[in-house]
C-alpha cells in the first residue's frame, strides 16, 4: 500500500522513533512519500549511507503524492489538523489524563494511534476511539557495551530525560541523596540536560536541586548529541530510576531495561506497558500533583491540562534498597533483557500498518 508519513526528523524523543520506524520501513523497501515535520537533523545518529539516500528519495516523492492516500503522522495533538492527506492516522505520545476540548477534537479528527493502554482509557472516558500501538527497542543506535566504566565497585544510578517537573526529577535526586548521599558505594549520574533552557538556566536548576550543597557522588552531565555517547551513559549505570508522572513512554528508562540494567519505576502510566516486578522495582503512585509549571503546562491551555502521578519518598527509597540487593544478586536484569524481543520496530510498523489499512 502507497501511503504518506509525516514526521519530524531530529534527535528528540519524537524524531528518535521516527527514524526507528523509517529504518523499519527502509528494511522493507517501502515506497513512501515523506513529509518532514522541521528541520532535519540526523546528525546524532550513526551515518547509514543506504538509508539516508532513501530518505532523500522518499522526500522527492511526496512532491508526487496524492491526497487520496492515507498519511501516517507522528506529532503533538496540537498542530495534529494538518495533514498532506484526507486520510490521516496519528501516533502521538499523551502524558496528561485531562483531554481538552480541542485535545478531543484532534483526536477525532485523526485516525488516533496512543501508546499504552493508560492513554487509551483516557481517551475512550470522553468517546475518542484510538488504537494502542506501544513503542519498542532501538537497537539500530543502541547495544550492550560490556564495557566497565569504573575501577571501583560502586553501583551507579542513572536519572535521563530533560529537567522538568513532570518527570519528578527534582524530587528523585534529593529523596537519594537522604539515603546515598556522599556515600562513595554508591553514584547518582544526572543526564538531565533540557535544550529548551540555556546553559546557565540548566546549571541554575542543578546547583538549586542539590540545595547549594556538594556531593562527591552526584555528577550532573553535559548535553550529548549523539546517540554512541547516549548508548554509552546507558550501560554505565546498574539501576536506572524511572519515577516521571506522567510519560507517553518513557524511552531513555525503557531502552535502560532493554539493555539489561536494574530500574526503579512507578508504577504508573505508560511504564505500565512494559515494567513488570519481575524487571523492575515497582513504587505505588502516592497521589496525584496539579500538572502546570508555567512553562511547557499552563494552565486553562487548550492542551496539556490535568495532572501527573507522585510518589511516597520513604517508598522510592526502600525501592532502591531493594533494586541494590538485586545487583548485588546479579548485575545483569535477565528480564529486562527479554524486552528487546517483546518490544520491537518490525512489531510497531506492522501495528502501524494495519491500523491506516483499516481506516
Amino acid at each position: 500500500m502507497r501511503y504518506a508519513i509525516n514526521v519530524p526528523i531530529n534527535p528528540t524523543s519524537f524524531g528518535q522513533v521516527s527514524i526507528s520506524i523509517l529504518r523499519e520501513l527502509y528494511n522493507r523497501s517501502s515506497e513512501l512519500s515523506l513529509f518532514t515535520l522541521g528541520s532535519v537533523d540526523l546528525n546524532s545518529f550513526r551515518e547509514d549511507k543506504g538509508f539516508n539516500e532513501w530518505l532523500t528519495e522518499c522526500k522527492g516523492k511526496s512532491y508526487f503524492h496524492s491526497r487520496s492516500h492515507p498519511c501516517f503522522k507522528l506529532w503533538h495533538l496540537n498542530g495534529s489538523l494538518e495533514s498532506p492527506s484526507k486520510e490521516q492516522s496519528l501516533m502521538t505520545f499523551y502524558e496528561c489524563n485531562s483531554p481538552t476540548e480541542a485535545e478531543i477534537n484532534a483526536g477525532k479528527n485523526n485516525n488516533l494511534i496512543v501508546t499504552s493502554k493508560y492513554s487509551q482509557e483516557i481517551f475512550e472516558s470522553v468517546n475518542v476511539k484510538s488504537n494502542l500501538v506501544p513503542l519498542a527497542f532501538d537497537d539500530f543506535s543502541f547495544h550492550e557495551t560490556k564495557s566497565k566504566y569504573y575501577d571501583d565497585d560502586r553501583i551507579v544510578f542513572n536519572i535521563a530525560g530533560k529537567f522538568e517537573k513532570r518527570k519528578n526529577h527534582e524530587k528523585i535526586i534529593k529523596s537519594w541523596i537522604k539515603k546515598f548521599g556522599n556515600d562513595k558505594r554508591y553514584y547518582l549520574q544526572c543526564a538531565l540536560w533540557n535544550h529548551f533552557f540555556s546553559e546557565e538556566d540548566n546549571k541554575a536548576n542543578f546547583r538549586a536541586t542539590l540545595g547549594g550543597k556538594s556531593y562527591f557522588n552526584v555528577q550532573f552531565l553535559a548535553y550529548m548529541p549523539e546517540n554512541a555517547s547516549y548508548n554509552d551513559y546507558l550501560n554505565s549505570s546498574d539501576v536506572i530510576l524511572s519515577m516521571s508522572g506522567g510519560e507517553g513512554w518513557g524511552l531513555p528508562e525503557f531502552t535502560s531495561v532493554c539493555l539489561g540494567k536494574h530500574s526503579v519505576t512507578l508504577n504508573a502510566h505508560a511504564y505500565k506497558e512494559w515494567a513488570t516486578p519481575e524487571n523492575s522495582v515497582l513504587v505505588e503512585p502516592s497521589g496525584e500533583y496539579d500538572a502546570y509549571d508555567n512553562l511547557f503546562f499552563k494552565k486553562g491551555d487548550n492542551f496539556n491540562q490535568g495532572s501527573f502521578q507522585d510518589f511516597n519518598e520513604d517508598d522510592f527509597i526502600s525501592a532502591c534498597e531493594e533494586a541494590v540487593k538485586r545487583v548485588e544478586s546479579d548485575k545483569i536484569n535477565t528480564k529486562g533483557l527479554e524486552l528487546k524481543e517483546q518490544f520491537n520496530y518490525k512489531n510497531t510498523v506492522d501495528k502501524i500498518e494495519s491500523v491506516i489499512n483499516n481506516v
